[in-house]
């Protein structure tokens, strides 16, 4: 099988102009060892003092979300839809949070003064029932544990024209989402502009609460295997997932409300013109339907990065009208 390695997978821009890592054919799996977000440099709680010394933080924006890839999949091209298949997410024995002075919400509050950092805390994961950290526990501290929950930050492929960055770079090919279905079992739709799709992975998350609200969910090293084939000859008005059970549309803006009521219009049009349900019942879902969903997915307050918004509706419900 096919792989890209750790040491390869440190790239911080979505630039077409980058050589790629591998070839695959349509629906061959395929492995990305990824780095955390921290670039493997927070290990443990010591490093606090020294965060903003990290060579990584020496640039604007700071080099975070090291990348993987791109992956040139055959048969993409300009044009196309690039269909990813996250088949397993496998999360390191340990992961890392970190808050910052003056980054987040609270991070320059005079009220809420023990959260301006600098303070990293290490999450340590034990592996679940199948041996493995795919159902692993998130250990938070002596009291206080959760279940993993693996999903993939960021994930998009090279813009057209554009080199964005792996940390604050978002659009209609995806970037850093930081949404928490993008997880095993999903299928991620991302527009292609160039030839191969060349997409980029990495970012992975063990665990991330809604709008990852301080900026820093589990940041962890993560082994992915994921498979793709291409759509001919379509254009999405932004990436979109399909979990086993339902759809979902995403969007990145602010403020936030424009970023939901753009997600729902999306969902709406996905149902209208892909499923045949009447204009008139897919807004009625939007407002009657308690199975109708809004996530929040990122709120982060660093530099342009947009917040990410998410409208999700079952299956079940898309049938012509």
């Amino acid at each position: 099988m096919k792989r890209i390695k750790r040491h390869q997978a440190m790239e911080y821009e979505f630039d077409h102009r980058h050589a790629p890592k591998i070839i695959v054919e349509q629906g061959e799996s395929f492995v990305v060892e990824t780095e955390d977000a921290g670039s493997g440099l927070i290990r443990n709680a010591d490093v606090a003092p020294h965060l903003d010394a990290l060579p990584t933080r020496k640039f604007d924006p700071p080099k975070g979300n090291p990348i993987g890839g791109p992956i040139y999949v055959k048969g993409a091209e300009r044009g196309d839809v690039l269909e990813v298949t996250v088949e397993r997410i496998e999360v390191d024995e340990q992961g890392f949070t970190a808050l910052r002075p003056g980054i987040g919400p609270l991070g320059d509050s005079k009220h809420w003064n023990a959260l301006s950092g600098p303070f990293v805390h290490i999450v340590k994961h034990l592996p679940g029932r199948s041996g493995t950290m795919r159902d692993g526990t998130a250990v938070f501290n002596n009291s206080v544990t959760w279940d993993l929950q693996p999903m993939i930050g960021t994930i998009g492929v090279a813009p057209d024209r554009e080199v964005e960055t792996s940390a604050v770079g978002q659009g209609a090919w995806g970037g850093n989402l930081d949404v928490r279905d993008i997880k095993e079992r999903t299928r991620v739709y991302i527009n292609c502009y160039h030839e191969g799709g060349l997409l980029y992975v990495g970012d992975v998350h063990a665990s991330q609460g809604d709008t990852e609200f301080y900026g820093t969910a589990d940041e962890t090293r993560a082994e992915l295997r994921l498979k793709c084939s291409v759509i001919k000859n379509k254009k999405l008005p932004f990436v979109r997932l399909e979990k086993e059970d339902s759809i979902i549309s995403l969007y990145s803006y602010r403020p936030l409300e424009n970023a939901v009521e753009a997600a729902i219009i999306n969902l709406m049009e996905c149902m209208v013109t892909e499923y045949g349900v009447s204009e008139r019942d897919a807004y009625m879902h939007t407002s009657i339907n308690p199975e109708f969903r809004v996530h929040v997915y990122q709120m982060v307050r660093l530099g342009r990065l947009q917040y990410t918004a998410g409208a999700e509706i079952p299956r079940r419900y898309l049938v012509p009208s």
